[in-house]
């Protein structure tokens, strides 16, 4: 079990899509659109999960059509969410804010996102906790991860609020979210360099 957990931590803590759009919504918008996409997360990592361990994930991503639309829709809909966060407060006119990215955008994004079906095919299908455990194992482990992943997401939205909080210059607001949704385009640049 200890090994299950370690993975889990390490698989989760490290910056992907779903942390660093939850720290620049926080930091940008605020602590309640941050938890309403917090929420979205939540809802969309645990659809990949059932996906994983139903086999869907697998099924369709066996076919060499589904595999690279999935990767261009979640590079376009990352680069969307970093220009949203990077634009906040901002007056480009060719960008009008609406409402900040709420449930809808987390649920989209988890399930566009290629890191949560990495890391939820890696600890599903591998690092079993007992052997032969069965369905027993599966909701073992649909608790222990979701567990971490909110401890985890808590403190990086945690990290965006106090941003938010600071009641900083308005320049210095600006150059967070632009920093924010800079990282948000780094991971996309990252995932696309390392797949291709």
């Amino acid at each position: 079990m200890f090994v299950f957990v370690s993975a889990i931590f390490f698989l989760m803590i490290t910056p992907g899509p779903g942390v660093l759009s939850l720290a620049g919504v926080a930091a940008s918008f605020g602590k309640e659109p941050a938890l309403r996409y917090l929420i979205g997360l939540f809802f969309g990592t645990n659809l990949v999960a059932l996906a994983v361990v139903t086999g869907v994930a697998g099924l369709a991503l066996a076919n060499p059509l589904i595999k690279p639309i999935l990767l261009y829709a979640s590079m376009a809909y990352l680069i969307f969410l970093a220009l949203r966060v990077a634009l906040a407060g901002t007056q480009i006119a060719f960008i009008e804010q609406q409402a900040p990215p709420g449930i809808k955008h987390g649920v989209t994004l988890q399930i566009i996102n290629p890191k949560a079906y990495v890391v939820n095919t890696t600890l599903f299908t591998g690092l079993p906790i007992y052997p032969n455990g069965g369905l027993a194992e599966i909701i073992l482990k649909f608790f222990i991860i979701n567990v971490i992943w909110i401890a985890i997401h808590l403190v990086w939205m945690m990290f965006g609020i106090t941003f938010k909080q600071m009641d900083l210059p308005a320049h210095v607001q600006r150059t967070v979210s632009v920093l924010m949704g800079a990282s948000l385009l780094i991971v996309v640049g990252l995932a696309f360099w390392q797949i291709n």
